[in-house]
């Protein structure tokens, strides 16, 4: 294709996206699906007019998920809901660790044992799929930064905290093919992989937030154009947090998401003292204030469009990767271990120790919606020298798994959303 057919093909796609918004409301079905959709159509599945190589273009690829996924960490932080407390993130605390390290195990024993897969490129199988993704899993995430359902929190904080948590397996796989250093009985893997690399990344986001929350708060009213200045400050927080982890070795995912998280929390603790009120409605500590304009409620608009326009090309390269010798018994086997084995009994077991309704527990544990994260992951994986055979076979079992993921998730959203907020009123 070239590049005046992407433009159409894009720009077509948009607009009928925009004019059938209200008709697609009513659909059981999501916007993902239609992209993956008319990737397909177009792709060497069905019309042959378009093919991405992503062995050839795993650089590319790389970047483009990349940022994608740390716009939307960004978005997810910024709605988490204010104050923090620590009964309340538990749930999802305990969902990105222990139930992240349970799928983590599952996978890789299937792939071990079932696929054949040698137990280093299993694991790395496992911490490719483990993560929920914050891209595509939007119809069961927080909608805004008042939105106190706690399902929708649950999913939206464990996807922010899980895209970094994934990270230590990933080096974990790539160490047992040889491909990293994790030291005589993994030691340098737990020190610096694990430790090192979580609490750098937590301290690095909280100490950027904080401190744009301050700068922001000084800011406030010295310039007229508020919302411009507001995006720039978002995007240079996730800049220059990402890329500080990146020198030192810390994941920088976790870190975007902490900065947001912590940028949100201290600008309304600013604005529930501040004598000046506009129209922005937030409950802090069960009192709702009229809260004046914040670098994070400003810049959030901006980023959700940047992370809708990103689905869109991403989820049509998925859809044009796919031919229809990439569908194996291989493939399916394992998409159907994930959605009804690992995801599941990981969120079980992971939640034992908590007052988590069963509702809740069953919704968590079926929508562990796969997508653009753990996309990334691979194509990291391929760019630290992962050999190409063993990257082909990943290729093929992870394009299919999110595939699924995107079809099989999309059309059982709405329909069990729907009953779970009929059944909660």
């Amino acid at each position: 294709m070239t590049n005046a057919h992407w433009f159409l093909l894009v720009g077509g796609l948009l607009l009928t996206m925009g004019l059938t918004s209200s008709i697609l409301k009513r659909l059981p079905i999501t916007s993902a699906m239609i992209y993956l959709a008319v990737g397909i159509l177009v792709g060497p599945s069905v019309l042959g007019i378009f093919h991405f190589n992503p062995l050839k273009e795993s650089a590319l690829l790389e970047v483009l998920t990349e940022v994608a996924v740390l716009i939307s960490l960004f978005s997810a932080g910024v709605k988490m809901p204010v104050p923090f407390s620590f009964v309340r993130w538990r749930t999802p605390i305990l969902l990105a660790t222990a139930s992240m390290t349970i799928t983590v195990a599952l996978i890789a024993a299937f792939a071990y044992y079932v696929l054949d897969l040698p137990l280093g490129a299993g694991v790395l199988l496992g911490a490719i799929l483990a993560p929920t993704d914050p891209v595509l899993a939007t119809d069961v995430q927080i909608r805004h930064p008042g939105d106190h359902d706690q399902l929708r929190f649950t999913l939206t904080c464990e996807a922010g905290m899980n895209d970094g948590s994934a990270f230590p397996f990933v080096m974990l796989g790539l160490g047992l093919l040889g491909l990293h250093d994790i030291g005589d009985y993994g030691v340098h893997w737990i020190l610096i992989d694990v430790l090192w690399a979580t609490v750098a990344a937590i301290t690095i986001g909280i100490v950027s937030g904080v401190t744009l929350a301050y700068a922001g708060h000084k800011l406030r009213g010295k310039t007229t154009d508020n919302h411009l200045i507001y995006d720039f400050l978002g995007l240079g927080l996730i800049g220059v947090v990402y890329g500080l982890c990146v020198q030192i070795g810390a994941w920088g995912f976790l870190a975007v998401f902490f900065s947001a998280v912590a940028l949100r929390q201290t600008e309304l603790r600013f604005a529930s003292t501040n004598e000046s009120f506009s129209n922005l409605d937030i409950e802090v500590n069960s009192t709702t204030y009229d809260l004046p304009p914040t670098v994070s409620e400003g810049s959030l608009v901006f980023k959700e469009h940047l992370e809708r326009l990103s689905e869109v090309v991403l989820v049509l390269l998925i859809g044009g990767t796919l031919f229809q010798s990439s569908w194996s018994f291989r493939a399916v086997g394992l998409a159907l271990f994930v959605f009804i084995v690992a995801r599941p009994v990981s969120v079980y077991i992971g939640l034992l120790a908590t007052r988590t309704s069963g509702r809740i527990r069953g919704m968590a544990g079926w929508f562990g919606v796969r997508g653009i994260g753990s996309l990334y992951y691979l194509m990291y994986a391929i760019q630290n020298g992962l050999p190409e055979d063993l990257s082909l076979e990943l290729v093929k079992l992870t394009l299919i798994v999110i595939t699924l993921s995107i079809i099989v998730h999309g059309f059982s959203v709405k329909p069990l959303m729907g009953r779970f907020q009929r059944h909660r009123k």
